[in-house]
């Protein structure tokens, strides 16, 4: 999709978020403080990125999952910006910015926290994913 495309289909925060690496504010986002079961995609592409299942609340003012939900939704780059050493992660399909990964999530769910933007999710409910085209995913929530 081209950027005027985007920028047509997209809010601003979601265009500077995704496309130019932006962050939100933390605890402003959308998905920060929601816990409704279902499916987090792309919101540029709709490519499956996170389950509600994997969501946790960690305190930083931004959606945190353990893991997405397959290992080939994300993409991980080195991120130096700000003089933080941090894993920018981003959607494989979209090449959308999400947010980094972090090594500080719970232990014994794998250690990882995906710290994403909410302005780069959109929510799919579970009762919702089968007419959205997202069927094959209704198991996880079984």
């Amino acid at each position: 999709m081209d950027q005027e495309k985007l920028k047509q289909k997209l809010t601003a925060e979601q265009y500077a978020v995704t496309q130019e690496a932006a962050t939100e504010r933390p605890f402003s986002g959308q998905y920060d403080d929601f816990y409704q079961e279902g499916l987090y995609v792309d919101v540029v592409s709709g490519e499956p990125l996170f389950s509600s299942r994997d969501k946790y609340d960690a305190g930083c003012g931004w959606p945190s999952f353990t893991k997405p939900v397959t290992k080939a939704a994300l993409k991980e780059n080195f991120d130096d910006a700000y003089g933080m050493h941090r894993t920018e992660v981003l959607s494989q399909q979209a090449d959308s910015h999400l947010g980094h990964v972090f090594t500080d999530g719970p232990q014994d769910q794998g250690g990882l926290r995906y710290c994403i933007n909410s302005a780069a999710l959109k929510f799919i409910p579970v009762a919702e994913l089968a007419q959205a085209g997202y069927g094959s995913y209704v198991a996880l929530f079984k």
